[in-house]
């Protein structure tokens, strides 16, 4: 039976990676008693994984500039992410940065002494924070000593699967504990929504084991809007051998230090997929573009192309049968490097690829395809405050949506934890400070949910819930990953109704207590809403934009690019998708990015 005995709280942060932790210490910071959900242990979050964050700190030295950072987002994004968002990230992710250094994590330095700014895909100036290679991590370890610091109580290894509503209003959350089974209910008068991406939806995901998109289903549950699902980013670089480290994420700082891709031919591609709006900046030819990777000034190499222009082409040699056996194309470092500098500069991959591939990228190549990555798309929030469209909601990270548009930056999906994951934790608080009304859950809502949850436990047989979340990732990787069409995604349509009608029949005998099989049909309660929110998004946007490409469509709309498409829950409690007009920024702000897409 569910806990009798609830735990109240003024802000609950259901995550506990970058952006829940830095909401968590805001909201604590503000004085609200906070808990803080962890899905794992503390510590493992895709976080741990981020490369660098993006910033200008020397914002009017060097020729960059928080404008430039914001002009370069939005046209990233393909004009097609709030404005306001990107205006926000670029003017504040300096100083976010400064605080981190304050709480003791030190960046890499330059000669003068201060932070060492490194080159980024997509973006014109050097603006990307780095500690070595192990700067996601570092974050986390930061953030974590802090909020430690300041009483947050911590929820390991808890599963939320519904928030908790009152009339129109969030009043907590209910869960499990996976080492007991227990319920868990966590009262507050606000929850802030930070659980990650959804890679889990695909077949191939540089993801961790947990990024089921929980954060994005338990809001469309409650009845908030989602926007932007149908922007999946895959990045181009992931392992594809072994099968049992296939989307492995392969790190960007081998194209930034002089890693080439190359077909089977031993072309290097790259150059015939320069779009126009970046030709001004892009190298021409191999021998301007090694110049760049001696002295970074003038065009850039093409393999710096922004990832969605970099795995749509490296997708179309695949198609074209340019590739690889296993499917992947080449990444050749090893030609273009001495074998100790590559040891000594990339020593994670070094390691990752003899552990895992017995390949020595020192001296041998590696196949790389694209893999699932990052989810531009969530819940639609207030860009000030990261409120959701119902009361008490919040979100912040890769749960929210609006940043990215269409296609995020390098860097960026690091820098807004720390900015929005605090301002989703001021607003939070404030919001908890201002609500006289602390309403105790509803038993009934509570009972409902509790009986959906465990209906597995008390079946002896039926599907087995791993098989059906292998079904859904294969749909999933086969038509609604890098390229899509209408009949592909209306079967996809049809596949993850009959895998969801299946999973309501799912089985997981043995008892609640530590059930890996229990676990995995929870998290079909997350897959399925989600990948059907992807799928009907997919569906509505007919031209083809950043990450999402529909080859039926193979142009961009300029009507749809002026759209974004809102996902809600309908009034039967199904999924609706409606376009809805994206806000204008203000006359400045949108000539920043129009000069720059003209230049």
């Amino acid at each position: 039976m569910p806990d009798p005995t609830p735990h109240r709280y003024d802000v609950v942060v259901i995550g506990a990676g970058g952006a829940g932790l830095r909401a968590a210490l805001a909201a604590a910071s503000e004085g609200a008693k906070v808990a803080v959900v962890s899905k794992s242990l503390l510590g493992k979050a895709q976080t741990v994984m981020g490369a660098a964050l993006a910033a200008t700190l020397h914002d009017g030295h060097g020729g960059d500039s928080w404008e430039d950072h914001y002009a370069d987002t939005v046209r990233g994004a393909r004009h097609v992410n709030q404005w306001r968002m990107a205006q926000i990230l670029a003017q504040e992710a300096p100083a976010r940065v400064r605080e981190l250094e304050t709480w003791g994590m030190l960046f890499d330095r330059a000669a003068d002494g201060d932070v060492r700014m490194a080159e980024g895909s997509g973006h014109r100036n050097a603006r990307l924070a780095r500690l070595g290679h192990r700067t996601g991590l570092e974050l986390l370890r930061t953030l974590q000593r802090e909020v430690s610091a300041l009483g947050v109580d911590l929820y390991c290894e808890c599963t939320i699967v519904e928030l908790l509503t009152r009339g129109k209003a969030i009043c907590g959350a209910f869960g499990y504990r996976k080492d007991t089974g227990e319920a868990l209910t966590l009262l507050a008068p606000a929850v802030v929504l930070a659980t990650g991406g959804i890679g889990k939806a695909y077949a191939f995901t540089s993801n961790f084991y947990d990024a089921t998109g929980d954060g994005h289903a338990l809001a469309h549950r409650a009845g908030a809007d989602l926007v932007d699902m149908e922007f999946v980013q895959f990045h181009p670089t992931g392992m594809v051998a072994p099968e049992s480290a296939r989307g492995l994420l392969v790190a960007e700082s081998i194209r930034n230090f002089g890693g080439i891709l190359l077909n089977t031919s031993g072309e290097r591609f790259m150059f015939r997929y320069v779009p126009e709006s970046y030709r001004h900046e892009i190298a021409e030819t191999a021998e301007e573009a090694d110049r760049w990777y001696a002295e970074p000034k003038g065009r850039r190499p093409p393999e710096l192309l922004p990832r969605d222009e970099v795995s749509r082409a490296m997708e179309s040699e695949i198609r074209a049968g340019r590739g690889t056996p296993n499917g992947g194309v080449i990444l050749d470092i090893a030609s273009r490097r001495p074998a100790d500098y590559i040891r000594n500069a990339l020593p994670h991959m070094y390691r990752q690829f003899l552990d895992l591939a017995d390949v020595d990228i020192g001296t041998q190549v590696m196949e790389v395809a694209p893999t699932c990555h990052f989810m531009m798309g969530g819940v639609r929030v207030d860009p000030d405050t990261c409120a959701g469209t119902i009361e008490g909601l919040f979100a912040a990270g890769e749960t929210a949506g609006g940043l990215h548009g269409a296609n995020r930056l390098n860097g960026n999906g690091i820098s807004e934890l720390i900015v929005f994951g605090q301002r989703a934790g001021i607003a939070a608080a404030r919001h908890a400070k201002g609500s006289d009304d602390r309403p105790d859950a509803d038993p009934e809502q509570i009972s409902r949910t509790d009986h959906e949850a465990r209906a597995p436990l008390t079946r002896a047989s039926g599907e087995n819930p791993h098989l059906l979340q292998r079904e859904l990732q294969r749909v999933m990787q086969d038509a609604a990953a890098l390229v899509r069409t209408e009949a592909g995604l209306k079967d996809a349509l049809a596949k993850i109704g009959s895998v969801a009608q299946r999973a309501a029949n799912s089985a997981a005998p043995g008892g609640a207590a530590a059930n890996p099989a229990w676990q995995a049909s929870l998290d079909l309660r997350s897959l399925l809403p989600v990948a059907e929110a992807v799928v009907r998004s997919a569906l509505e946007r007919r031209e083809s934009r950043g990450a999402h490409v529909r080859e039926d469509f193979p142009e961009a709309d300029a009507a749809l690019g002026r759209m974004n498409i809102v996902v809600q829950r309908g009034a039967s409690g199904g999924i609706e998708t409606l376009r809805s007009p994206r806000s204008e920024p203000p006359e400045a702000l949108r000539r920043l990015a129009l000069e720059e897409e003209a230049a």
